[in-house]
């Protein structure tokens, strides 16, 4: 069983930055892609980014290119998402997700992720 918190959510004004962490329960952090999705009210959770074990491949949501960044310190059992230049519409309450799986397309998917995080809130105001 992986336990993941995410914290380091909050308010902050369009163009502002903030920056998610995930810590997870596993000492086996390192053999799990780990992801995050995002549920807008009235919304289904979509996907933001995923990162491969070792960290070397990422793979981000055409919306969030460019403006955030995910990243993984294994020996910390944490991963990152740094998010820049943030809008209105990335207003959201933002999931952390761990998957056992291999390295895939249905890491995309909610469906690819077996554990997952209880969500911090993101508010971006105009």
């Amino acid at each position: 069983q992986v336990q993941l918190v995410e914290s380091g959510g909050g308010l902050v004004q369009a163009g502002g930055s903030l920056r998610l962490s995930c810590a997870a329960s596993a000492r086996t952090f390192s053999s799990l892609v780990m992801g995050w999705f995002r549920q807008a009210p009235g919304k289904e959770r979509e996907f933001v980014a995923t990162i491969s074990r070792n960290g070397g491949t990422i793979y981000y949501a055409d919306s969030v290119k460019g403006r955030f960044t995910i990243s993984r310190d294994n020996a910390k059992y944490t991963v990152y998402l740094q998010m820049n230049s943030l809008k209105p519409v990335d207003t959201a309450v933002y999931y952390c997700a761990a998957s056992t799986t291999g390295w895939g397309v249905s890491l995309l998917q909610n469906s690819g992720y077996m554990y997952w995080g209880q969500g911090t809130q993101v508010t971006v105001s105009s």
